[in-house]
C-alpha cells in the first residue's frame, strides 16, 4: 500500500504542473495552429478533443502499455514507442515516471506531452477482464452539458429559423479503465428547434456508442458510432490529422484503425458496428460495416449535393435532411511483428440513389455515381534508426501512392523525405492524408523536414515543400505548383518559460481576379508569429504575435496584424480558476487574414480568424465544488472598428459587436 502511494504522489507530482499550464492536447494543437486553421470564422476539433481528453481521465499503467494503446498519442513517433516498450522489456517495470527520461530517443518536450497520460506503478498480476458486477460498481460516469447564449440576434431569425438562438449539448458517458464504455450524446444547433416541429424526440442530433477492449482475442468491438483509420489514410481516415505540422513525430501517418465516435460533429462517422480480432500475436484483422443516412439535395431521383454542416434551422435545410443513406463495408488485415509492417485494406460503399454533383471544369474528375471501392497496402520497415513507410491505393478510378523515408541521427535529430502522389482522377470519399489540398486527389510534390536539437534549451524544425497540381483547381485554370517553407525555434532555459518564433513563406499560383481564368499569377504569403509563455505556481501569462504579408506579382500586397495577451490563475484558497484573453488585430483584406487561438469549454478547441480591424476579448471562470462537480463559464465579444455590420445572408448581424456567453456543467459520480 505504501508502494502505491509513493508511485501515485511521484507521478502526480510530476504532472500537475503540466495540467496547471493547459491541458496537454490543446497545447499540442495550439502549437500546430495554422495546419488546423480552415476559411471558416470558428472551427471546433470536437471529437479530437474528445477521444484524446478521455484518456487524461484514467491515465494508464507505463508498464501495462501496449503498442496499440501508446499509438492513440500523435505525439510519439514509432521510435519512442518501440524503444519505450523495450526499455520495459530488458529493464524490467519502471519504479518511477521519471524512468521516461533514460528511455531512447525521447526528448523532454515529448514527456511532457506524455505525463498526463501515464503513471508508473508494479503489476502484480495480469488481469482478466471484469466482471459485469465488478464493471457497473467500479465503472465512473460523467455528464457533460453544454448551452451557448448569442447575445445578438442573425437576420435568419426574422422569418426563416424555425427554434431559439440558444445551442445547447448533453453527453452521458460511462467508462470501467481500458475495458468498457458506452455513451449517448444529443445536439441542438442554434436556430433549430427543441422538442417541436421536425424535432419532435428532443434534440436534432444523437450519437451513441458502445466500445469494448481486450476481450479475448477481441482487441476492440464497437457498436453504433464510430471512426476508422488505416495505414496513411489514402484508403480510409476520418481521424484527426495536422498535415504539414512544426513536428516531424505527427507525421508518422499511424492508423489508429477503430476509435468511439461520442461527439457532436454530425458529418465524419460511421454507424454499425466494427470489431479488431486479434488471432495470433503478429496478426490482427478489423471488419466493419456501417449504414446510415445523411443529408443532401436529391433532384430527379439524383443526389446532386451532400451537405456536412448538420444544420437543420429553415425549412429548405430540414428538407435536405437524411434524404438520402450510405452503406459502407470492409475489412483490414495487418502483419506486424515490431520491425516490418504490412497492411491491407479494402473498402466498398454505395448510396441509395445516383451522386451526381454538378462538376465544374476543375473538379469534373471528381467522385460520382452511386457505388465505389478503394484497395491498398500499407507498409513499414525499419532498419535501427532508418524507417521506410508509405502506403498505394487504387479506387474505382485513379490511384495514390505516398512514401517517407526517415532517419534518426540521435535523440533530438530526425529528417524526414515524404513523396507524394495522387492521381487528378483518384476517387476516395473518406481518405485523408498528408497533402497540400484537403483530399489526396490531384496533386504530387516532395517534403523536406528536420528536426534537431542543436543546444541544451534549443528546438529548431525547418520544413519545405514542393508541390504541384496535375489538373486545375478552384480559383487555378491551369495546372500550378508552388512552395511551401516553415522555420520554427523554441528556446526553453527553465521550467516555466519558454518562447517560440516562426517563420513560414508560401508561393502558389492564382487566378487573377476579374479576368476570367485567362491570367494566373503566383500569389506570396509571409508570415511571422512569436510566442512567450510564462508560468509562475498559479499564473500562467502568454503573449503572442502574429504578422502576416499577402501579394500577387507585380501587385501591391496586404498586410496583417495581430497582438494577444492571455492570463490564467488558479486561486489557493478556492476551488477557482480565472483566464482572461484580449487581442487586437488590424489587416488589410481577406487574404492578410490571422487566426487565433482561444480557451474554451471542456473537450473544446478554438481557432477564430479576424479581418478588418478590432478586437476580441473573453474570460472564462472555473469553478469545481468537488471531484464530482464543475461549473464553467465564458464570455467573449469581438469588436470591430471598420464595419457596421457583421457576416452575410442569413448570418447577417447588425451592428458592430458580437457577444456570446457560454455554460458548461460537468457531474462525475
Amino acid at each position: 500500500m505504501k508502494q502505491f502511494k509513493a508511485g501515485v504522489f511521484i507521478s502526480m507530482l510530476f504532472v500537475a504542473p503540466v495540467l496547471k499550464a493547459q491541458n496537454p492536447v490543446e497545447s499540442y494543437f495550439d502549437n500546430n495552429l495554422e495546419e488546423l486553421s480552415t476559411d471558416e470564422e470558428e472551427k471546433n476539433w470536437d471529437n479530437e478533443l474528445d477521444n484524446l481528453s478521455d484518456d487524461l481521465k484514467e491515465p494508464i499503467n507505463i508498464n501495462t502499455a501496449t503498442k496499440e494503446i501508446l499509438g492513440k498519442y500523435p505525439f510519439l513517433t514509432d521510435l519512442q514507442i518501440e524503444n519505450i516498450l523495450a526499455y520495459i522489456y530488458i529493464h524490467g517495470q519502471m519504479q518511477t515516471i521519471y524512468e521516461l527520461q533514460l528511455v531512447s530517443g525521447m526528448d523532454k518536450q515529448t514527456i511532457d506531452l506524455l505525463l498526463p497520460y501515464v503513471y508508473a506503478l508494479p503489476i502484480p498480476k495480469k488481469e482478466s477482464f471484469p466482471s459485469l458486477k465488478t464493471i457497473f460498481k467500479y465503472g465512473k460516469q460523467e455528464i457533460l452539458t453544454r448551452l451557448d447564449i448569442p447575445l445578438y440576434t442573425r437576420k435568419g431569425y426574422e422569418s426563416d429559423y424555425l427554434g431559439p438562438s440558444v445551442y445547447h449539448s448533453i453527453k452521458y458517458d460511462f467508462h470501467y479503465k481500458g475495458y468498457l464504455q458506452f455513451g449517448i450524446t444529443g445536439e441542438k444547433d442554434e436556430g433549430e428547434p427543441f422538442m417541436a416541429l421536425c424535432n419532435n424526440k428532443g434534440y436534432d442530433y444523437y450519437s451513441f456508442y458502445l466500445l469494448i477492449h481486450s476481450y479475448g482475442i477481441v482487441k476492440t468491438l464497437i457498436l453504433g458510432n464510430y471512426q476508422l483509420s488505416f495505414g496513411q489514410g489514402l484508403v480510409m481516415n476520418t481521424n484527426f490529422g495536422v498535415g504539414k505540422s512544426a513536428s516531424i513525430s505527427t507525421l508518422d501517418g499511424r492508423g489508429v484503425n477503430i476509435r468511439k465516435h461520442g461527439s457532436t460533429d454530425e458529418y465524419n462517422y460511421f454507424r454499425g458496428i466494427a470489431t479488431t480480432i486479434n488471432f495470433c500475436k503478429p496478426l490482427t484483422t478489423s471488419v466493419f460495416y456501417s449504414n446510415r443516412t445523411m443529408d443532401g439535395k436529391i433532384v430527379n431521383d439524383e443526389i446532386t449535393s451532400i451537405d456536412k454542416a448538420g444544420l437543420h434551422r429553415s425549412i429548405a435545410e430540414v428538407e435536405k435532411r437524411n434524404t438520402f443513406s450510405m452503406q459502407l463495408m470492409g475489412s483490414n488485415i495487418s502483419y506486424d511483428n515490431g520491425g516490418m509492417h504490412i497492411g491491407m485494406t479494402g473498402i466498398y460503399y454505395f448510396f441509395n440513389h445516383p451522386y451526381e454533383p454538378d462538376l465544374k471544369e476543375y473538379s469534373k474528375y471528381n467522385i460520382h455515381g452511386n457505388y465505389f471501392y478503394n484497395g491498398g497496402i500499407d507498409y513499414k520497415w525499419r532498419l535501427k534508426h532508418l524507417t521506410f513507410l508509405g502506403e498505394a491505393a487504387v479506387g474505382k478510378k485513379g490511384f495514390a501512392v505516398l512514401n517517407q523515408l526517415r532517419y534518426n541521427i540521435l535523440t533530438g535529430y530526425q529528417l524526414l523525405l515524404i513523396h507524394r502522389y495522387y492521381a487528378h482522377n483518384y476517387w476516395n470519399m473518406f481518405g485523408r492524408s498528408f497533402s497540400e489540398g484537403s483530399t489526396p486527389q490531384n496533386e504530387n510534390g516532395w517534403y523536406f523536414a528536420a528536426d534537431m536539437n542543436p543546444l541544451r534549451h534549443w528546438k529548431c524544425f525547418v520544413s519545405m515543400d514542393f508541390f504541384s497540381f496535375p489538373w486545375l483547381k478552384y480559383r487555378i485554370s491551369k495546372p500550378s505548383k508552388g512552395v511551401d517553407g516553415r522555420c520554427q525555434i523554441t528556446y526553453t532555459p527553465k521550467y516555466g518559460l519558454s518562447m517560440s518564433a516562426i517563420y513560414r513563406y508560401k508561393c502558389k499560383e492564382r487566378d487573377k481576379s476579374g479576368t476570367g481564368g485567362s491570367i494566373t499569377l503566383p500569389t506570396y504569403h509571409h508570415s511571422v508569429k512569436y510566442k512567450l509563455d510564462i508560468l509562475r505556481k498559479n499564473l500562467n501569462l502568454r503573449t503572442t504575435i502574429d504578422y502576416n504579408y499577402f501579394h500577387s506579382k507585380g501587385e501591391e500586397g496586404g498586410q496583417g496584424f495581430q497582438f494577444s495577451q492571455s492570463c490564467a490563475y488558479i486561486f489557493h484558497f478556492l476551488p477557482l480558476s480565472i483566464s482572461a484573453q484580449a487581442s487586437y488585430f488590424h489587416t488589410d483584406d481577406y487574404d492578410s487574414r490571422v487566426y487565433c487561438y482561444e480557451k474554451g469549454l471542456l473537450n473544446a478547441f478554438y481557432t477564430l480568424s479576424f479581418y478588418g480591424k478590432g478586437f476580441r476579448y473573453s474570460t472564462v471562470i472555473r469553478y469545481d465544488l468537488s471531484k464530482f462537480f464543475m461549473f464553467l463559464v465564458k464570455f467573449g465579444q469581438t469588436i470591430y472598428e471598420d464595419r457596421n455590420s457583421i457576416g452575410s445572408g442569413k448570418d447577417l448581424i447588425q451592428g458592430n459587436k458580437k457577444s456570446d456567453l457560454q455554460l458548461q456543467l460537468r457531474l462525475k459520480f
